[in-house]
């Protein structure tokens, strides 16, 4: 701090008060400690609270041609600069002695400290400190019910609740996709094993719970569990579909043709068809194609589906799905683009095998066809139409309580999906496939999850028969019913 000289105008004392015997004796006593004089020496019982503090004086100078003039305290020097600390992970680099940072220049360097400042070793110690200890910042969340959950210690029947099968069906579904969802550790973070990323999926099917909380129990992130949701439904749908849901050989279909004349007493049946449908949000593109009018009048507002045609077999495993088209189609219409009905005039798949006729049986909703079986419409039924369509009714309940436990298992395809359309296609593929490792494994449902209804109308097709040949089919059917008829 540079020395402030005061002028004065003319000869006489500075201090303006010189009559005040209080202040002048403060003065002279000032003035005698600047000259060495009789000042009080300090008690030896006396001490400081900063002892590397040196306290500056007041020093008055003199002169006979000049005015006096009082001299402002000079800095104190208080020994050398301190290391500066620099924070782990910090930004900005402090030089020695300053008490803001540095700004920072183009391309992320920072001003240097003038040349010959005591600082500049320390600044770049610092710097090279930070460099060492920089870590990656991960948030810990807790894994405690997943962990229990995983452990041998959580009763099988907690298990089977959350994720709809026991730990030994589980484990095999593990295996199979193992291949496609595992991931390898990177430098920053170990990967989250397979068995957790199943999990993840089935729980989140299983239940429809928000991603939040799916993040809260598994201890991931949100955007994580989102997208290795996605992922396993991926995996679900392009690597175990081919394999779980497959239409009958010739020997598999003569055995489900037995079955569902055990059941029903229909000959020939390898199939009972079934048409649902998933309620999904307003998708951006062809609103109007998705919009399912018996939907919006149940639920009294805007609903838009997404249509899922099924085929089961006589245990209610699922031999054939089709999934894709919007919800404002008919079950007719469903049938007609499907695959299935392009197929149906095939030997092996509806043509019969060895002479044998093989058809598929569906409700009211569906016309009928030479492979399609369907109850008679009319209102005035005869004996034996009656007792037709009872068989009819019994043969394809096998497929609508597959359906039913279908949406009772997997919650997701009861509310809507606020996913995109491809993403939701998917995810009704791996519900559908997971469906079929249950029924083949055999797991049963709690009865609280078998309270759920399906809420699928039957509109019956008003069409003519495509042929009267199919008719024909149908009355020699119905009236060979009444000699098993009791």
């Amino acid at each position: 701090m540079d020395t402030f000289l005061a002028p004065l105008l003319s000869p006489q004392p500075i201090f303006g008060a010189a009559n005040d015997p209080e202040f002048s004796s403060i003065v002279a006593e000032l003035l005698a400690m600047n000259d060495g004089g009789g000042g009080e020496p300090p008690r030896a019982n006396e001490s400081f609270a900063a002892d590397t503090t040196t306290l500056s004086t007041f020093s008055v100078r003199q002169q006979h041609d000049q005015p006096a003039a009082i001299l402002f305290p000079a800095p104190v020097t208080l020994g050398p600069p301190p290391t500066p600390l620099v924070p782990v992970g910090a930004r900005h680099e402090f030089t020695a002695g300053a008490s803001r940072p540095a700004k920072r220049r183009r391309g992320g360097q920072m001003a240097s400290s003038p040349p010959g400042s005591g600082g500049e070793n320390a600044v770049q110690a610092g710097v090279a400190s930070t460099r060492a200890s920089r870590r990656v910042w991960v948030r810990e969340r807790s894994t405690e019910w997943w962990d229990r959950l995983n452990g041998p210690s959580c009763p099988d029947a907690e298990f089977r609740r959350a994720f709809r099968m026991s730990r030994a069906t589980f484990a095999a579904l593990c295996d199979a996709l193992g291949g496609s969802v595992a991931k390898e550790d990177t430098p920053l973070r170990a990967a989250i094993p397979v068995r957790q990323r199943v999990a993840v999926c089935v729980w989140r099917l299983a239940t429809a719970e928000p991603l939040r909380e799916v993040s809260r129990l598994f201890g991931l992130g949100i955007s994580t569990c989102h997208i290795i949701v996605l992922q396993v439904c991926r995996a679900l749908a392009t690597v175990l579909m081919p394999v779980a849901i497959r239409w009958p050989d010739p020997t598999a279909a003569e055995a489900v043709a037995a079955r569902f004349e055990a059941a029903s007493g229909l000959p020939g049946v390898i199939g009972a068809v079934y048409t649902t449908h998933v309620p999904i949000v307003a998708p951006k593109a062809n609103v109007a194609a998705y919009y399912d009018r018996h939907l919006t009048e149940r639920n009294r507002k805007a609903s838009y589906s997404v249509a899922v045609q099924t085929v089961s077999d006589a245990d209610g495993a699922f031999t054939n799905v089709y999934i894709g088209l919007p919800g404002s189609l008919s079950d007719a219409a469903v049938l007609g683009n499907s695959a299935l009905s392009a197929r149906r005039g095939e030997a092996g798949l509806l043509g019969g095998n060895h002479g044998q006729e093989q058809r598929l049986v569906g409700g009211a909703s569906y016309p009928l066809t030479d492979s399609m079986l369907v109850p008679y419409a009319h209102r005035n039924l005869t004996w034996t139409e009656h007792k037709f369509n009872e068989r009819v009714a019994a043969a394809r309940g096998v497929a609508r309580g597959a359906v039913r436990r279908l949406k009772a298992r997997w919650r997701c395809l009861q509310r809507r999906t606020e996913v995109k359309i491809p993403d939701v296609l998917r995810l009704i593929a791996a519900c559908c496939v997971l469906h079929n490792v249950c029924e083949r494994a055999g797991e049963g449902l709690d009865p609280d999850l078998m309270q759920y209804e399906l809420e699928d109308d039957d509109v019956a097709h008003h069409n003519a028969a495509s042929s009267e040949a199919a008719a024909h089919v149908r009355d020699r059917i119905a009236h060979g019913l009444r000699s098993t008829v009791r």
